[in-house]
Formats: structure tokens, C-alpha cells, sequence
């Protein structure tokens, strides 16, 4: 990367580790960020391609009475099985990949020399190669699934399995350039954030 270019940024973690707050942190500190979520949302939104290939794929049952993707219903689907899982991912993260370079694409890094872009799955399907560094959030694995047995309504056996579908949280901790524990009180992860951003802005 030559002096003056954007340094590009993922960050990523597991299921429940605390992705999003992390990433609104960044963006509060004046971080430029994107949410492959959101990203992904859109792609199968109602009038989409997508939608549509997912519909050709999974048929009509995972779709909702109006008409938009039921997430609930296609994620009992492809959470417990790795074929439809990867048929699922195979219509939905070429699209979010062209979007999140697109938007890379816009910043001047003049004005904001790092970027960061939200990707659950960056690991997963190689796109840790594609960014500068990479920035973990993680908790212990308890936490991890006390989280998403809360947030989702989920039996402990059906938390277990949205969560054995991404490498173990050890492993993208192991891989991490910057690692930011959400285990605590939000202050000592806002202060984790803070002192990322100041490395970042130092390596600069």
C-alpha cells in the first residue's frame, strides 16, 4: 500500500460477539464504515435478482405473506445444512462484495486515511486477502451463546448450530491484526475502540 492510499479495514467476529456496536463505535469517532448486513438485506430485498434466485433455489416457502424473504424461515434452512448454506452465499456475497469496493472506491483518503467494512463471514469465504487488516470482536464462547440464545429466541442446541456454521471465534482472534473484547461493560469496549483508532491514526 503506497503513502496516501486508503488503508482498507474488515472487521468481523462471530455471531453475537458484538460486531455492530464496535462498528457504530468506529463510526462515532468519525470512522468511515459499511454493514455487509445491510449490504446483504438489499441484495434479496423484494424486486431483486436476488430475491428472485433465492426463491428459484429454496422455492416459495421462504417467503413471507407479503412477499419479502422470511430471514427466520431461510435461516432453519441453510443453518442446518452447508449445501444450501453455500447456494445461499453463492447468490448473496458477490453482490455485497461489488457494493462494499464500490463504496471503498469513493473515499478519498485524504480525507479519511482508513475505512472499515463490516463482514461476519470475512474469514469464511477468503476476504480477509482483499483488506489491509483485520479487526476482531470477541467474547468468550459462553457469552456467545448466551447472546444468541437471547437475541434470536433460540434453543441452546439451535444457538449451537448457527454458531458451529463460522470458524470458532479462537481461530479469528488467532488471525486478528486488532482484537476488541466485548465481554465487559460498553465503556471498556468503547475504550478498546479508542485505542485502535489511535493506532490506526499513529501507523498512518
Amino acid at each position: 500500500m503506497a503513502a496516501g492510499d486508503l488503508r482498507r479495514l474488515a472487521l468481523t467476529g462471530g455471531i453475537a460477539t458484538g460486531k455492530s456496536y464496535v462498528r457504530s463505535r468506529f463510526e462515532a469517532l468519525g470512522v468511515p464504515t459499511i454493514d455487509a448486513d445491510v449490504l446483504a438485506r438489499a441484495a434479496v430485498a423484494p424486486g431483486t435478482p436476488g430475491l428472485t434466485a433465492v426463491v428459484e433455489r429454496f422455492g416459495p416457502r421462504v417467503l413471507d405473506p407479503a412477499g419479502a424473504l422470511d430471514r427466520q424461515k431461510l435461516g432453519g434452512i441453510v443453518f442446518g445444512d452447508p449445501n444450501a448454506r453455500r447456494a445461499l452465499e453463492a447468490i448473496v456475497h458477490p453482490e455485497v462484495r461489488r457494493a462494499i469496493d464500490a463504496w471503498l472506491g469513493t473515499l478519498d483518503a485524504a480525507n479519511h486515511p482508513f475505512a472499515i467494512a463490516d463482514i461476519p463471514l470475512l474469514y469464511e469465504v477468503g476476504r480477509d486477502r482483499d483488506f489491509d487488516a483485520v479487526i476482531v470482536a470477541a467474547c468468550t464462547p459462553e457469552t456467545q451463546l448466551r447472546r444468541v440464545m437471547h437475541r434470536d429466541g433460540l434453543s441452546e442446541a439451535a444457538a449451537r448450530q448457527r454458531i458451529a456454521a463460522q470458524l470458532p471465534i479462537e481461530e479469528k482472534i488467532r488471525r486478528a491484526d486488532y482484537v476488541i473484547r466485548t465481554d465487559g461493560a460498553f465503556e471498556a469496549t468503547d475504550a478498546e475502540v479508542g485505542a485502535v483508532v489511535e493506532r490506526l491514526r499513529a501507523e498512518r
